[in-house]
């Protein structure tokens, strides 16, 4: 078992904070040394601009916008005053406003980062050049235990270039933290900030500081954030179709009662109870359940980074990234389970025939059961996630040419102890949708009961846990080398560049569960015998800090989360982990690349191309255990895990062009062939038996990337003071998508009883996931606009506006097997962000609105897809420099308290009503 410790997570945290404010003390006397000494004129000359923190939103749109003007490709960026300096929760939420990236949300948290509405798991992302590890159970990336404080720039390169690392169709985060030399001399930045959760009402602490100073040719600098977050979350969801053939195939009864009274409520004869092409275009509730979430969080990060830059020619830096994530989710459930193994229709209230009347559907709107599984539920959700980079990287120039490596390593580690306590009632009920949901009541039924008041009525059934572990090691090493040219034969030639990378990456994942059914190990004394009443109720309003539930006028009493582990964990208690779920995939990539820059006019014009291809060897070696059936018809694993290889290589060209057609006016465009990697789940070489079905489920090593070709084109112009208008359309033709597929038969495989007697020998069909044939595409267009409104009239002057909208367009459909047209999921058709700023010598202020559009997240039993409806959001942000050091701020997240929903089909069939509430914080920032 593990027992995640938050005084210990304190203490590790207090221990980083006391060594980090010790070294705040020695910079900043060693800083004050320093200014007595004389500046050698060569840190003179190579002191870059310096990055205020406090700086400006309108000179980090300038940077941005340079930074963007100056790339020969597709490009956006924010910068340390941007991302550190605008409300957020996490770095996930800084990302949001760039053009083309949307997040996904959970429990009001931005968590994933979505570039051009492909699925997160299509961006590939960096932190100082080394692929990022988070402990994820897949490849993409959980932004959300990233502190915004501690990074200094983000850029989403969006068409690629041969020299950077393969590995996202939809685009490339690379983030990067800062260094000594980003700065001219020392710099001590410190911020205190205290925030208010409106439906929580808690308020919770964050503290920051970077510490940054050179000596000649050495630099060092070191930066900290620790931050708690405490979000409470209002829900009534779960409240998808189910079809009808749940009870028309159950037989007995079931099935008969419920044909009757569809017959006699609704006018619906069912001709064949297994003809799902009709039992599956009726429906009726799965599901509908009252929520109530407490997430808190705590999470730290650190960075230090040391640099020795003795010329302009030479420069080695050493960076570290730490940090930890540790959260607790606490969710309290009172839901009805309409579709129980015990039930079946009873009455039919109400029914609509004409909704959804173009897929011959019928859905029952209002309906009475004869026996609702009715739930209370206690779940308990503890992770911890340390993370840890550590990279070192040097440059070396000549007069024309460039020597550039690195090598490093980013490791995470991540567990999650889940729990759920069930205690369960069957009894008559009738549920029925409402206008932002659903809800359960009594039924005319005399033995119906009122499941929010009836704790004698549940019955214990399981204390369920589960414990899973992830682990995720990346290590990488990479050489460049660039040479200048200047031929009188061949000017256009600027350079040419080559390079090699080696990357190793494994990640491992185990997982166990166990059901506690009594007070000792293999007891059941407690099933079906204890009752809710017989443990400590609390009513929800004290369960979850803030009162009332929000979403619905009801309160019910449940069991507290610290009470049931307290109780049902026995001692000595273990979750042991099951062979079935255990997975290790380790991908060793080479990657060489070779690539040219060219600079030529046309006419009145510069042109900059720069065009090249790398070749991508990649071998994959994974081992899972495999399910077989023991001789006396138990099911178990073979002794060891079984491994397979796999691998592939590929040769992906990519060119990107430039024109300056004039001083303020570039046309850009870019083509390339790009790749995604499989998830690792896919990869996994582990296999699954079902006995029964004569079938066995594998993972397939052998699987090759999902491929990418696409281009680009666009135009841009560019204003005084960072303003920026510009259009560009891209497309995307992707090929080789991941799906389910049989791929072969393995021979006489004997099956037991479960007697021990051989039930026979039989041919088992093999289910893996393979490339699918075919392809579809994704094309969109992406608007652009800062401006600052002073430029076209000059009392508005201070005031401007940064605006970017994305529209897209797919080919692809989902795979609704009665023919329901389906977008593919999580693709959203738009998406935009608008931010209206005003900001003099003392005062700054900003008003963001961000929005994504409606997008499928899941088809219901391969049916029926599931919106997740539009959603956008206002943030706010106020601050006025009290002095040139010291800064005060004002933020506001979600200040319209907007609820998240979604529906099936149609939105007159809701499926949730989600609030997370308002967030507010008050901060100081101090610059030295």
């Amino acid at each position: 078992m593990i027992e995640l410790n938050n005084t210990g997570r304190r203490a590790r945290h207090t221990a980083w904070l006391m060594s980090s404010c010790a070294a705040i003390g020695l910079f900043a006397a060693s800083g004050a040394a320093a200014q007595t000494a004389p500046v050698p004129a060569a840190a003179e000359q190579n002191a870059v601009e310096e990055i205020v923190v406090t700086g400006s939103y309108r000179r980090s749109l300038e940077e941005a916008v340079d930074i963007k003007r100056n790339t020969i490709g597709f490009s956006d960026s924010i910068v340390a005053t941007d991302v550190a300096n605008f409300p957020e929760q996490n770095l996930a939420e800084a990302l949001q406003r760039i053009p083309g990236v949307t997040i996904e949300r959970n429990k009001g948290l931005g968590g994933r980062v979505s570039v051009r509405g492909l699925p997160s798991e299509f961006t590939f992302v960096t932190i100082n050049n080394l692929a990022t590890a988070s402990g994820s159970g897949g490849r993409d990336v959980e932004f959300d235990i990233f502190a915004s404080e501690v990074i200094q720039q983000v850029t989403v390169q969006k068409s690629p270039r041969a020299s950077d690392e393969e590995g996202g169709i939809a685009g490339a985060v690379t983030i990067s933290t800062a260094r000594p030399f980003d700065y001219s001399g020392r710099k001590l930045v410190a911020s205190a900030e205290g925030a208010y959760n409106s439906i929580s009402e808690k308020s919770d602490p964050k503290v920051s500081f970077l510490a940054s100073d050179t000596w000649g040719d050495f630099g060092a600098l070191v930066s900290f954030s620790t931050a708690r977050r405490t979000n409470r979350t209002d829900s009534n969801s779960g409240i998808n179709f189910r079809p009808m053939f749940r009870f028309l195939e159950a037989g007995g009864t079931r099935a008969s009662q419920a044909a009757a009274v569809l017959a006699r409520d609704a006018g619906v004869i069912v001709k064949s109870n297994t003809n799902r092409d009709q039992t599956g275009r009726i429906i009726f509730q799965d599901k509908v359940g009252d929520r109530a979430y407490l997430n808190t969080q705590d999470q730290w990060g650190g960075t230090l980074s040391l640099q020795y830059k003795p010329s302009a020619n030479f420069d080695v830096a050493f960076d570290a990234m730490v940090g930890g994530f540790d959260g607790t989710e606490d969710e309290y459930d009172a839901a009805a389970y309409s579709a129980s193994s015990r039930s079946t229709l009873e009455t039919i209230h109400s029914y609509d025939k004409d909704t959804l009347s173009k897929y011959g559907m019928v859905v029952l709107r209002d309906v009475s059961y004869t026996a609702t599984q009715h739930e209370m539920l206690s779940k308990e959700r503890i992770s911890e996630t340390d993370y840890a980079q550590f990279g070192t990287e040097f440059n070396w120039r000549g007069d024309d040419w460039k020597l550039h490596g690195l090598a490093g390593y980013s490791g995470a580690k991540k567990t999650i102890d889940f729990s759920n306590l069930k205690h369960v009632a069957y009894a008559p009920s009738r549920t029925r949708w409402t206008a932002n949901g659903g809800e359960t009541i009594k039924s005319a039924n005399p033995a119906s009961i009122d499941m929010y008041n009836s704790p004698s009525k549940y019955l214990f059934e399981a204390y369920e846990t589960t414990l899973e572990k992830i682990k995720d090691d990346k290590y990488a090493a990479q050489l460049d080398f660039t040479k200048d040219f200047a031929f009188d034969a061949f000017p256009a030639l600027k350079s040419i560049q080559v390079g090699a990378r080696y990357t190793d990456k494994s990640k491992e994942r185990q997982y166990g569960a166990l059901n506690i059914q009594g007070p000792s190990k293999g007891s059941t004394a407690w099933l079906n015998t204890r009752t809710l009443a017989d443990s400590q109720l609390t009513p929800i309003d004290q369960l979850v800090p803030g009162g009332a539930y929000s979403i619905r006028d009801i309160t019910w009493s449940q069991i507290s989360n610290d009470y049931a582990r307290r109780t049902f964990r026995y001692a000595g208690f273990t979750t042991p982990f099951t062979p079935g779920d255990y997975y290790e995939v380790s991908e060793q990539v080479t990657s060489l690349y070779a690539m040219a820059d060219f600079g030529f006019d046309v006419g009145p014009v510069p042109v900059a191309i720069n065009g090249g291809a790398r070749y991508v060897d990649t071998s994959i070696t994974s081992s899972g255990y495999h399910q077989i059936q023991n001789p006396n018809g138990s099911t178990g694993y073979t002794p060891a895990p079984v491994s397979s290889e796999g691998g592939y290589d590929k040769i992906l060209p990519s060119v990107n062009f430039t024109a300056e057609l004039t001083d303020s006016i570039m046309l850009r465009a870019a083509a390339s062939e790009t790749l995604m990697r499989p998830a690792l789940t896919d990869l996994a070489y582990k296999r699954t038996a079902s006995w029964n079905s004569f079938r066995f489920t594998d993972g397939n090593p052998n699987l090759k990337p999902t491929f990418a070709k696409q281009w680009e084109v666009g135009v841009e112009k560019y204003l005084p003071e960072g303003g920026l208008l510009a259009a560009s359309y891209f497309s995307k033709e992707i090929e080789g998508v991941v799906r389910q597929a049989l791929t072969g038969t393995v021979k006489n495989v004997t099956k037991y009883n479960a007697n021990g007697s051989i039930d026979g020998v039989y041919d088992f069909d093999v289910y893996q996931p393979i490339n699918a044939d075919g392809s579809y595409k994704v094309s969109g267009v992406e608007l652009v606009a800062i401006v600052p409104f002073g430029l076209f009239y000059e009392p508005l002057k201070g005031f401007g506006i940064n605006a970017n909208y994305t529209i897209l367009d797919s080919s692809l459909t989902g795979q609704s097997i009665i023919g329901v047209p389906t977008p593919p999921v999580g693709l959203a058709d738009k998406a935009y962000n608008v931010t209206l700023f005003y900001e003099n010598d003392a005062f700054q202020a900003r008003v963001s609105y961000n929005y994504k559009d409606k997008y499928v997240e899941g088809i219901g039993y391969e049916m029926y897809p599931i919106w997740r409806d539009g959603y956008g959001q206002t943030d706010i942000s106020v601050s006025y420099n009290l002095n040139e050091r010291i800064q005060l701020s004002l933020e506001g997240i979600n200040v319209t308290d907007e609820a998240t929903k979604g529906y099936t089909m149609d939105p007159s069939f809701p499926t949730m009503d989600e609030r997370s509430g308002r967030r507010f914080a008050l901060g100081l920032r101090m610059n030295f």
